[in-house]
């Protein structure tokens, strides 16, 4: 497999994956990223350059198990012991159909060529684009990326130390070459979230570049 970086952004074996760029995770949204808007410009003039763009969108119906709301008790940033093991609960966000869980309005993908959607089962959240939390149930994308001839992802998005991370680890463990762009990203940094989440993506084999840097190749 070529080294990510010795491809042209539009060869058809790159895609970028732009994840949960959406109004609840920009400022002023229930689940506010600090900085989440100011990554929607950048992002605009890096897309183009790519011939394959995916979303990724949260997309969760009412009463999800990852909310506060659905614990009698518990508050947003707690955790609890689900199925699947521990789980952060967070505010109602990206509730489905709803103004937070639309699109950035200034987001930018006209040829985006799929969206899809992660979180949907009430009962398993899902950061990953690729895998749900439970770490068995596949979103279906890596078979997509597969089947469409691509080998290389870059990711930018929403918030780089959840759902970015976790889909850039994820991606390597399909055996996609992986490219992050931090300068692209903004995170929660939730106790020290950001630390572990870049060390885990350095050991996991995951390329760094910045947009500025991509766009001069």
């Amino acid at each position: 497999m070529p080294n990510s970086t010795s491809l042209p952004l539009n060869d058809p074996r790159c895609a970028l994956i732009v994840i949960d760029v959406q109004n609840d995770f920009i400022p002023g949204g229930n689940l506010a990223v600090a900085g989440g808007d100011e990554i929607v410009p950048l992002i605009n003039r890096l897309a183009p350059r790519f011939r394959n763009v995916i979303i990724a969108q949260d997309w969760h119906p009412a009463g999800h198990a990852s909310f506060a709301s659905s614990h009698p008790g518990r508050q947003p940033f707690d955790t609890v012991q689900l199925a699947y093991g521990t789980q952060v609960l967070w505010p109602d966000h990206c509730l489905q159909g709803s103004h937070g869980a639309q699109l950035h309005a200034d987001l930018q993908l006209p040829h985006a060529r799929l969206v899809i959607r992660k979180g949907c089962n009430p009962q398993i959240d899902s950061y990953s684009a690729f895998v749900e939390a439970d770490r068995q149930t596949p979103t279906g994308l890596a078979g997509y990326l597969r089947e469409c001839g691509i080998d290389t992802v870059y990711l930018v998005g929403l918030a780089l130390d959840y759902c970015v991370a976790w889909s850039a680890l994820d991606a390597r463990a399909a055996g996609f070459n992986t490219v992050l762009i931090p300068d692209a990203c903004r995170a929660i940094d939730l106790d020290g979230s950001l630390k572990r989440a870049m060390a885990q993506m350095e050991t996991a084999g995951v390329q760094f570049m910045e947009a500025k840097d991509l766009m001069n190749l």
